[in-house]
């Protein structure tokens, strides 16, 4: 992939993410993703489910670099991704890794929160006001003098998104976000996603979460788009869910 001459500043009014004609074959020649298109728009919700092995956290780790396609694009607020662009796309794509513990390793959560703006140069007054800020969004800033790995599941993966809304990104990518949560967690993760001004990439198995909290779902099967509608039409869809091994719990039967 080659970043356009024109592309190189991120457009404000360009959607947060645009994946075209993505294709990814994995080392033993396996193809994972088959001309992948997905557009999320400023400030979307939108859930990406599917099968175990359908392709969905192969496509969401493209989305900021961490795997590189053999052919297609993807650009973030207008910037295409390219090697002279990597940098620039992972500040924008905030990555919330299913394991929280992934990205919390210093001694407390605030110098967690901190450390991606402050490696961009942020200092003083104008580090601080970042960091209380995205501490305040995730409703965690009583824990601001925690040890990370002190802190329950739900209060990891709160925290985690906190290190990355730091970066005040274009685009969060959260793989898998209320897995192992308890229902206490689960709801206040979902009450705290719900409330933020960012779009949002919701890989999950979750389908309730996804009916209550994303408009909008994409589904994905052997590596390709099969279905991309309104949440309460396409998880309602009862032979779509069977023919791609999903189901939704008892008590929330199709309409």
């Amino acid at each position: 992939m080659t970043a356009a001459e024109d592309d190189a500043s991120p457009d404000p009014q360009a959607p947060a993410l645009e994946v075209a004609d993505l294709r990814f074959d994995y080392p033993d020649g396996t193809t994972a993703l088959h001309g992948i298109d997905l557009r999320v728009a400023a400030g979307e919700r939108v859930a990406l489910v599917g099968p175990n092995g359908a392709g969905k956290t192969t496509l969401a780790l493209h989305t900021n670099g961490l795997l590189r396609a053999a052919s297609g694009t993807i650009r973030v607020a207008g910037v295409t991704l390219a090697d002279a662009t990597l940098r620039e796309i992972r500040d924008r794509v905030g990555f919330v890794f299913q394991d929280a513990e992934d990205q919390l390793f210093l001694s407390t959560v605030r110098d967690d929160v901190a450390f991606g703006p402050a490696n961009h140069g942020l200092r003083g007054t104008e580090l601080d006001a970042r960091v209380d800020a995205a501490l305040a969004a995730l409703e965690v800033t009583h824990l601001a003098d925690r040890a990370p790995h002190h802190l329950s599941g739900g209060e990891q993966r709160r925290v985690a998104i906190a290190t990355v809304l730091a970066m005040r990104p274009d685009l969060l990518v959260l793989d898998e976000p209320t897995a192992g949560l308890d229902p206490a967690s689960r709801r206040e993760l979902m009450t705290t996603l719900a409330g933020l001004d960012v779009a949002q990439l919701i890989v999950t198995h979750d389908l309730p979460m996804v009916l209550e909290l994303c408009p909008r779902t994409v589904l994905v099967d052997g590596g390709r788009v099969v279905a991309d509608g309104p949440s309460d039409l396409l998880l309602r869809d009862a032979d779509l869910l069977t023919a791609h091994r999903l189901e939704l719990p008892y008590g929330l039967a199709p309409r």
